[in-house]
């Protein structure tokens, strides 16, 4: 079946509008791609290389032309990717700074730190001082007051020794001084008592005065009492007389002498001769 020469140049015609149709939207879909592209900032895209399409175009004879080729379909140009415009970044205008100048700097004030280390060392070593005087103080004191206590007791021992040696020396004294009661025969004379009379103041006949004789420590006689009288006053008193004048050898006990009492009796006789 053949076809028409009509219906043939017709369908050239037809291809050659598709394929221009084809271009112009593809053409327009760049162009909407750059717009679009240039107003939208989107990071850098590699360069996609790629061949531009190939378009062979038919030369169409009049001579019977052959039935043409089946159409090659046409592939959708893919144009390369536009490269991205850099966009200058709008140069930034800095502000004039005025150089002000610089202020004094002010330090903050530092916190002062007392360093009391010594002061409270020097507070420490004079509390253990002022303790260690407080305690000499106290333990002195205790040791004045043993003192003390120690010298009043001695004193009260030496006036106990003192009180009881007086005492002694009283007692000794009173038995110095009472008189030992001694009999003839423990007395001793140094000088023996002569009593003078005559046959007158015997009166006619012999009498007897029995006389308490007290002597001292040393013999001296200090008193004498007529316990028996011999009748004649006058004649005791003689006989007293005598004894006053004589004298004793001391009496001892151990080498002590006490005073002493003894009655001594005297026989007067009258004498022949008158």
């Amino acid at each position: 079946m053949s076809q028409s020469p009509v219906s043939t140049m017709q369908n050239p015609n037809a291809m050659k509008k598709k394929v221009l149709a084809a271009l112009i939207a593809v053409a327009i879909g760049h162009v909407a791609v750059l717009f679009a592209v240039s107003h939208m900032q989107s990071p850098e895209l590699k360069k996609i290389e790629k061949e531009p399409l190939k378009v062979r175009f038919v030369k169409i004879t009049e001579d019977a032309p052959p039935p043409p080729p089946p159409a090659e379909p046409v592939k959708p140009q893919v144009q390369p990717k536009p490269e991205p415009k850099v966009v200058e970044p709008t140069p930034v205008v800095k502000p004039k700074i005025i150089a002000e100048k610089p202020k004094p700097k002010v330090e903050a004030a530092k916190p002062i730190v007392i360093d009391d280390s010594k002061d409270k060392l020097k507070k420490e070593q004079e509390r253990l001082e002022q303790e260690r005087l407080t305690q000499e103080r106290i333990n002195q004191e205790r040791i004045e007051q043993q003192k003390r206590e120690q010298a009043q007791r001695e004193q009260a021992q030496r006036d106990q020794q003192t009180r009881e040696q007086a005492d002694r020396q009283r007692r000794e004294q009173e038995a110095r001084n009472t008189p030992r009661n001694l009999t003839q025969g423990q007395i001793s004379w140094v000088r023996s008592p002569k009593p003078a009379y005559t046959n007158r103041d015997l009166q006619g006949s012999d009498r007897t005065v029995v006389v308490s004789i007290t002597a001292d420590a040393a013999g001296k006689v200090t008193d004498v009492r007529v316990i028996r009288s011999s009748g004649v006053p006058a004649l005791d008193q003689k006989v007293v007389r005598a004894v006053q004048n004589a004298k004793f050898r001391p009496y001892k006990e151990n080498g002590v002498a006490y005073p002493f009492k003894a009655e001594q009796p005297f026989e007067l006789k009258l004498n022949s001769n008158g």
